[in-house]
């Protein structure tokens, strides 16, 4: 897994799972714990997404919400975006870009 990024936006490229989740949570965390506005996690390059990623993900929206911040995630792929749906999570996240199937 990639990550990079500021505390407003970060990118990620490949495998959102139970082996990759640790290390975004903690760059996820000290990002949404610097900044300020929105907090942005582009999902555009993630190719796969587990249920440990799902988790990530309810996660830093709860963080951010803590934080006062808004959680929004970016170009949400079909794939991904067919889980969100699966998961109902598309109806609590923030999406941005979606793309369509």
């Amino acid at each position: 897994m990639h990550v990079w990024g500021d505390d407003h936006e970060l990118h990620l490229r490949g495998a959102l799972d139970v082996h990759t989740a640790a290390d975004v949570r903690q760059r996820v965390h000290t990002a949404v714990d610097r900044g300020v506005g929105d907090f942005v996690l582009d999902v555009s390059e993630v190719e796969i997404l587990d249920a440990t990623g799902l988790g990530l993900l309810v996660a830093i929206h709860r963080r951010a919400g803590r934080r006062e911040r808004r959680f929004v995630l970016r170009g949400v792929t079909p794939p991904v975006h067919r889980i969100l749906v699966i998961t109902k999570l598309h109806r609590i996240l923030a999406l941005e870009g979606a793309v369509a199937a």
